[in-house]
């Protein structure tokens, strides 16, 4: 059987990259998924994601599961913005795809207590025994086991962040800075959009960013405000931009506000790729290696698919901006397996036997290096020895190698008291939230960064304050209290004795 595409358009984004990438990226290292269920033949699977180079180890993969097991699998890797509106619309219309990723604005608690999901314990045999060869803390009550059972798959490593800085090496260095030398402060990443886009008259630009994605606004504002010495916790809305030291939201800090500040800069010194504002993440990394911009700020993901894809072009990896001063913080994450890329079986599918086996496959150590070694740095396998056996790129290796550096693991509110699930699940972010607010800020549609970043910080606080109270409402014991870590330093991991 062969895998089914859907639009053209996705056809494009998954075949522009795939055969090359297949080649070079040591794909013979796949395996069939062992048969552990009984599979009916003919049954057609679907499963949607987001697609980057996680689409060629799936392609492929999925290419051979359908071929030896007699079914058909329909793969379609999407964009965030779309995500966000076929997943709820297929849930509601009861034709959700057997296997998904959710919006970026739904928890999986959400999901679970919206009955969007069903648990894959019965389609694993003797799940403990397998989910105890993943790390420490990849599975916990109230982030992907509910009630004993088990509704979301945390099959790479949460230990990276989106927003480092990928570039132009003939363009960098004509501007006069070596970035993987010597990390690029604010105030030198401003000066090299400059430069670059001086040099180009017009030809090409020195930054440029998924502008139409909410996500990539809001990451890099919390990134390079983070690495400035706002202390935040991890992506949740039980940590995410809150100083678990305090419990208090640090939006209208003072690292935060230059971060936008300094993307606004950029934006009035022309240094913008034109139309930036109307180009999602995947179209805006396109126009790099073609020579439009110098710059991005986005995941490791690209390096795999850029090397395959554009083997000509020389690009560098580096550190995300760093302070203009003082030193550099660390960056915050609270769970071992990356939020965006934990996959989840929809409650009304059939087809749970079928979804079993690559979950399966997909949590030992010999899929996890065959993950590793196809998908590269991008999404990295949560087994460390995985990352030990796994074939990298030299560029790979040295981003893998700055994440070591440059995160570090947070506490987990969810891991001292269960309860906070319910806030979770409860919590519904301000209508004008943290990502629109920067987008506002930095289109000109708003004014006044401080004072927006102010009323921003309310909105939330009235946010978490309404779900703890529903929460409450709801028999949960749980108190703001419950976020405050005082012991916390955000320099070192926080481990389970810190609790």
């Amino acid at each position: 059987m062969t895998i089914s595409q859907g639009l053209s358009r996705r056809n494009f984004i998954l075949g522009s990259t795939a055969g090359a990438a297949l080649l070079a990226s040591g794909a013979g290292a796949q395996t069939v998924p062992a048969p552990i269920n009984d599979v009916t033949s003919g049954a057609t699977f679907r499963w949607i994601d987001s697609g980057d180079q996680k689409a060629v180890f799936f392609k492929k993969l999925f290419a051979e599961y359908a071929a030896a097991r007699d079914v058909n699998i329909v793969y379609d890797p999407l964009p965030w913005n779309e995500i966000a509106r076929v997943i709820p619309l297929g849930v509601r219309n009861e034709t959700a795809p057997d296997v998904f990723v959710l919006p970026r604005n739904t928890s999986l608690a959400d999901a679970v207590a919206q009955g969007w999901l069903q648990p894959y314990d019965d389609f694993i045999p003797d799940i403990e025994t397998w989910k105890a060869g993943f790390p420490t803390g990849a599975f916990l009550p109230g982030i992907n086991v509910f009630d004993g059972k088990t509704y979301g798959l945390p099959f790479t490593s949460n230990k990276r962040y989106s927003t480092h800085l990928l570039y132009n090496k003939d363009y960098m260095e004509a501007a006069g800075f070596d970035p993987a030398e010597t990390p690029l402060t604010q105030s030198e990443f401003r000066e090299a959009a400059r430069k670059i886009t001086e040099a180009g008259k017009g030809r090409y630009f020195g930054f440029i960013l998924g502008g139409s994605q909410l996500n990539r606004w809001q990451d890099a504002v919390r990134n390079m405000g983070r690495m400035a010495g706002a202390s935040a916790g991890g992506d949740s809305p039980l940590d995410a931009d809150i100083d678990l030291r305090t419990g208090d939201y640090v939006f209208d800090s003072d690292e935060y506000i230059a971060a936008v500040e300094l993307l606004i800069a950029m934006n009035d010194d022309g240094s913008f790729f034109p139309g930036l504002m109307n180009l999602n993440a995947p179209q805006a990394r396109a126009y790099v290696p073609q020579g439009a911009a110098g710059m991005i700020l986005q995941g490791p993901w690209n390096i795999p698919g850029w090397e395959a894809g554009h083997p000509e072009f020389d690009f560098g990896v580096a550190s995300g901006p760093v302070p203009d001063q003082g030193p550099t913080g660390k960056l915050t994450i609270s769970q071992a397996g990356a939020v965006p890329n934990t996959i989840s079986l929809w409650a009304g599918s059939d087809n749970g036997a079928i979804a079993g086996e690559i979950f399966h496959y997909l949590g030992t150590l010999e899929g996890q290096v065959a993950w590793g070694t196809v998908v590269g740095a991008g999404d990295p396998p949560i087994m460390p020895e995985a990352i030990e056996r796994a074939e990298f790129s030299p560029r790979s290796r040295f981003i893998l190698n700055h994440f070591n550096e440059a995160i570090r693991v947070g506490p987990n509110p969810i891991v001292r008291n269960a309860d906070l699930a319910k806030v979770i699940s409860s919590f519904t972010a301000p209508d004008i939230g943290f990502a629109r607010t920067v987008q506002g800020l930095v289109s000109g549609e708003m004014t006044g960064v401080a004072k927006e970043m102010k009323a921003l910080k309310d909105r939330y606080n009235a946010a978490l304050d309404a779900a703890f109270d529903k929460a409450r409402t709801e028999g949960a014991q749980v108190d703001r209290a419950d976020l405050v870590f005082p012991n916390w330093d955000p320099d070192v991991d926080f481990a389970a004795a810190d609790y």
